[in-house]
């Protein structure tokens, strides 16, 4: 299996702008030099499981949201994304989307 390092650095990113934290300032939190951070982002480095862990607490999230996508076993991080994308919806909202995913299956299961 491949490791998707350009995944994992895009979601660090998506993270971090998130939290409207700057590169500088992750790597002040996670211990590491700023200058890798944008490395981890953009896939230009491997990093390696101690930096990945310290980038995880800096941004105060679990190593399976990092290696979202890499991981065969990651329902339940697709369950917490649909959760939080859901969280602001009205009733009339949630029925709209609630028939879109019931088409969307159907369409995905039939083809």
């Amino acid at each position: 299996m491949q490791i998707d390092y350009e995944a994992i650095g895009n979601r660090i990113r998506q993270i971090r702008v998130e939290k409207q934290w700057t590169q500088a300032f992750l790597a002040e939190k996670s211990g590491i030099e700023p200058s890798n951070i944008s490395h981890i982002e953009r896939a230009a480095t491997k990093l390696s499981l101690p930096t990945l862990i310290n980038i995880a607490n800096a941004l105060e999230v679990t190593l399976d949201e990092l290696v979202y996508g890499n991981l065969v076993k990651s329902d339940h991080i697709s369950v917490k994304i649909i959760d939080e994308l859901l969280s602001d919806c009205s009733s009339e909202e949630l029925m709209a989307v609630a028939e879109i995913v019931k088409t969307t299956k159907n369409i995905l299961r039939n083809r």
